[in-house]
């Protein structure tokens, strides 16, 4: 197995412990975690040592009415419709999996062999998957906010450094680039975002708005 070197920023691993992030961050974290042992430890650790503060803390009655609808809400069914458990699969972690319905990716073609599946979007950011082939490049753009983008398959290349299986690009809006999938399996990535990207050429710019990216 490829040694992750790219992880998590302590603020925001933070962030993901604290429960700030949207959606779409919390799982591409989420999705690092399960693969990285070093950010997996990390988290665990801080949830120690929140734990041992709430240990600290003077404990509060609790009230009679209060006991009684906690126990009430135990006896309760679980919700209808709730998803069976779901496993990583293949490439895919269990957070991934989650998002995918337990299926199978169903990819749109962006354009020169790169595919996209959209798993969600709303007000806080939106969450893809990448398939890009050996060689092809995505095309030049920099951003108006924060992008993650986890590898699953492959790596690739761009002026931040090589990015291979469960390493993470970090990339805030001073950053400019343009990923090349190195040779060898398609790079399969998992990408958050919080904006929309900024494309530096025409065609992509023109089509931006169709792909939702």
């Amino acid at each position: 197995m490829t040694a992750i070197t790219h992880h998590i920023s302590d603020a925001l691993l933070r962030d993901y412990a604290d429960g700030r992030l949207s959606h779409a961050f919390s799982v591409a974290i989420a999705a690092h975690i399960s693969l990285c042992d070093e950010c997996r430890a990390q988290i665990e650790a801080t949830d120690m040592l929140g734990g041992a503060v709430l240990d600290g803390l003077d404990q509060a009655p609790v009230g009679a009415d209060l006991r009684a609808r906690m126990m009430d809400a135990l006896d309760l069914p679980p919700p209808v419709g709730r998803l069976e458990q779901i496993r990583s699969s293949g490439i895919f972690p269990e957070p991934v999996m989650r998002e995918l319905g337990g299926n199978p990716p169903k990819w749109s073609m962006l354009g020169g062999g790169i595919r996209q599946q959209i798993l969600s979007a709303d007000e806080g950011g939106s969450l893809r998957l990448l398939y890009i082939p050996p060689g092809a490049a995505v095309p030049e753009h920099g951003h108006g906010g924060l992008e993650l983008t986890l590898v699953l398959q492959g790596s690739f290349s761009d002026v931040l450094g090589r990015f291979g299986r469960g390493d993470v690009e970090v990339a805030h809006d001073d950053v400019d680039h343009q990923p090349i999938a190195d040779p060898g399996q398609p790079c399969i990535c998992l990408a958050a975002t919080d904006a929309p990207l900024r494309f530096f050429s025409f065609l992509p710019r023109l089509l931006q708005p169709l792909f939702r990216i």
